[in-house]
């Protein structure tokens, strides 16, 4: 073999070995990724009830939802976003004109709450302590998120939301939300039970 030719020769083989280290390295590379552990499930999480009457955490526009007998369809949903934590927000419709809302958080347990209007109401948020139809409630916590609007909520797609919570004694809510640049919207809220929801989703992915 004369020099250019063995010269070539080797040049090819120094190529093809480069080429399969790495191969080699990529491989081993898609390896770990794939291998990485997924995020940590909350080992107390009811499962079970979510398997027998869905999961609220899955919501989407399209939906419908049982609480307490009552039948709504969910119209829209606002997810939100305060630093690293968040929550979801879900307007409801029954076939009569009944619009409420329902909001979905774990915290770390999963808390639903029923949301009714009160567009009449003149007070606003600050003080430590608000009286309210009846009953007085505590400051709870403040705060500014930032807000994805899907489906039909009224509501610009995206923005941002300041938000300020009451609770009286026996768990009552009152919260006053202020999507963008509009005024407070005041609404009393109900804690529920788990067993109060039924979910049944529906076929088609979420709108956008």
């Amino acid at each position: 073999m004369n020099g250019p030719v063995a010269y070539l020769v080797t040049t090819l083989g120094c190529l093809i070995g480069v080429a399969g280290v790495v191969v080699a390295v990529v491989a081993v590379r898609k390896g770990r990724k794939a291998a990485r552990p997924a995020a940590p499930a909350d080992p107390f999480r009811d499962t079970d009830s979510d398997a027998l009457r869905g999961d609220p955490r899955s919501l989407k526009p399209g939906d419908i939802v049982e609480i307490r007998r009552v039948s709504y369809a969910v119209r829209g949903s606002v997810h939100l976003n305060e630093g690293g934590w968040s929550w979801a927000e879900h307007l409801l419709d029954t076939v009569e004109g009944d619009k409420r809302w329902l909001s979905v958080e774990e915290d770390p347990d999963l808390e639903l709450v029923l949301w009714t209007a009160e567009p009449a109401a003149t007070i606003t948020p600050g003080a430590s302590t608000l009286d309210f139809a009846g009953r007085r409630y505590a400051s709870e916590e403040s705060g500014q998120a930032r807000f994805r609007a899907t489906g039909s909520t009224g509501l610009d797609p995206s923005g941002t939301l300041r938000y300020h919570d009451y609770r009286a004694q026996g768990g009552e809510r009152l919260s006053f939300e202020a999507y963008g640049q509009a005024g407070w919207e005041v609404a009393r809220g109900e804690q529920l039970h788990r067993a109060d929801v039924m979910v049944y989703p529906q076929a088609g992915p979420e709108a956008s």
